[in-house]
């Protein structure tokens, strides 16, 4: 999962440095592993599961065609009170007209609140269970409430959220919580987050992260129940988590492209001294093909921005490239592009394209063999997923200066994403 650490976005040069020089030469560096601790269980209530935040959800860092609908505006709601479970501070809604948690649990629903952002892949891998979750019981008296927080600037865009929507098949409402301020007044720290609202507006079961899915049924089950409606006749789920590759011992962590990410004694994402150097610089960088684990490493000219690094010219035959050393089954890429104009951009696994059994599910092939995506708009793109878990040396090119990538996320499950 993810969770919302501090970010420094303003640090003095020589401790930039120190930093970088202190990335460069850590070649022993471990990779990402599920069995660190996540936040302490809070009494009262089932524990949440101790995995890894860069495995397993995402910690949240301080800091269609044709016309768009105009988004459903939000009545003012309640003000913010201590230890009540509420909405704050909604710019718009989706799926639905606005309305307060308070509205539905006086009509004796039970709210499941599902704190999400569309591009994370956390997040992505627990839809299937709630559109399932939707299926059985929203004529049982659930409501599914996604909130989406955003991770970066253009996921706050109405129109990004209502196309990931589409996409992604949601029919529940969701609810833009641009400003943060429900995420804060649940004081949450995580994408995936679940919270279930039952009778007296008592929260009675909360889960961070992927897995658990039975439990997680199991606790909607029971607290319907406890509202008074009858489920018995609705058999539960049997996948309590997604099939992990059996031979995967690690995996590499989430990896940041913009400097706000970078400049903090948690990232150092970035393998090479430039990028360390200033802020919003252009600058020429040189792949040796000497590649520390846990980041990436550029070739050409790149500018390093805030929330992503981008390609800072136009090429002609994919002279530029950002590379890095995988463990695992698969990887995504969030891009949101720099510019209006599609482009492909080209995947290559240790110095070769991409085999069709390697491709993700965003991968197309061209008359050459090359392997490449097209990107179109912003949102994660899969791009790999490898038969056999394993440690690999990947490449992305593009000739194109719309390109511009703000994460890599990775896998061991089974079947991608």
């Amino acid at each position: 999962m993810k969770s919302r650490n501090l970010i420094f976005p303003s640090m003095a040069l020589g401790l930039l440095l120190t930093f970088a020089a202190v990335a460069c030469g850590n070649s022993d560096s471990p990779a990402s592993t599920d069995d660190s601790a996540d936040a302490p269980p809070t009494a009262g209530l089932a524990a949440e599961p101790s995995r890894a935040p860069d495995t397993f959800g995402t910690i949240k860092p301080t800091s269609t065609s044709g016309p768009a609908p105009t988004p459903t505006a939000s009545p003012p709601l309640p003000t913010y009170a201590e230890g009540v479970l509420e909405l704050y501070g909604i710019e718009a809604w989706l799926n639905s007209e606005p309305f307060a948690i308070a509205e539905k649990r006086a009509q004796n629903k039970v709210v499941l609140v599902d704190f999400w952002t569309y591009t994370c892949v956390n997040c992505i891998r627990t839809l299937p269970f709630l559109r399932e979750w939707y299926a059985k019981y929203a004529d049982r008296g659930l409501v599914i409430l996604g909130v989406h927080t955003p991770e970066f600037e253009f996921e706050k865009d109405y129109d990004n959220v209502r196309n990931a929507i589409a996409r992604e098949r949601i029919e529940w409402p969701v609810a833009l919580d641009n400003d943060y301020e429900t995420w804060d007044s649940f004081n949450n720290r995580f994408w995936p987050a679940k919270y279930l609202i039952g009778i007296d507006d008592q929260l009675t079961y909360r889960h961070f992260g992927e897995g658990a899915y039975i439990e997680v049924e199991q606790a909607i089950r029971d607290t319907l129940t406890e509202a008074g409606y009858d489920v018995s006749d609705i058999p539960i789920g049997s996948i309590d988590s997604a099939k992990r590759d059996p031979l995967a011992s690690q995996v590499t962590r989430e990896l940041y492209g913009g400097y706000e990410r970078n400049y903090t004694t948690q990232g150092i994402y970035a393998g090479q001294e430039q990028y360390y150097i200033a802020a919003d610089s252009t600058r020429e960088y040189v792949d040796t093909g000497a590649y520390t684990p846990q980041q990436f490493y550029l070739q050409g000219l790149w500018t390093n921005g805030p929330e992503s690094i981008i390609h800072a010219r136009e090429t002609n035959d994919l002279e530029d490239h950002l590379a890095f050393q995988f463990v695992g089954r698969s990887a995504n890429v969030v891009i949101d592009p720099a510019g209006s104009e599609p482009f492909d951009v080209f995947v290559e696994i240790d110095d070769r394209p991409l085999k069709p059994e390697e491709a993700g599910s965003d991968v197309m092939f061209d008359d050459q063999g090359r392997s490449y995506f097209t990107v179109e708009e912003a949102k994660l793109y899969a791009f790999l997923e490898v038969p056999e878990f394993g440690k690999y040396i990947v490449k992305l090119a593009s000739n194109s200066d719309n390109f511009a990538i703000f994460a890599f996320t990775f896998g061991i499950n089974e079947g991608g994403i």
